[in-house]
């Protein structure tokens, strides 16, 4: 079992950044990937990026490319996604996923997170 928990959410205005956090807890994440969703209201929900664990490799979503940087801290067993720049279109609920996968389709990944919101003021 893998426990995870999103923080760092919040209202934010347009322009600005966040850092959200994940927290990882429970078995060991040697082989797994950590991921990035968020889902606005209405919409499906979207891939952000992906990273491996054991080699901190990231991909990230056409959409974010540039402006979202995922990491992970092994130590702290932490996975990261700092938002730059930010739009009102980056509102949404964003959660961090963990599975044996680092493909961009939500239901492939075995853990999830309950989500952090966040919001972006015009």
């Amino acid at each position: 079992q893998v426990q995870l928990v999103e923080s760092g959410g919040g209202l934010v205005q347009a322009g600005g950044s966040l850092t959200l956090s994940c927290a990882a807890s429970g078995r060991t994440f040697s082989g797994l990937s950590l991921a990035w969703f968020r889902q606005a209201p209405g919409k499906e929900r979207e891939f952000v990026a992906v990273t491996s664990w054991n080699t901190g490799s990231t991909s990230y979503a056409d959409s974010v490319k540039g402006r979202f940087t995922s990491s992970r801290d092994i130590a702290k067993k932490t996975l990261y996604l700092q938002i730059n720049s930010l739009k009102p279109e980056d509102t949404a609920v964003y959660c961090c996923a963990a599975g044996w996968t680092s493909s961009a389709v939500p239901f492939l990944y075995t853990y999830w997170g309950q989500g952090t919101q966040v919001t972006v003021s015009s």
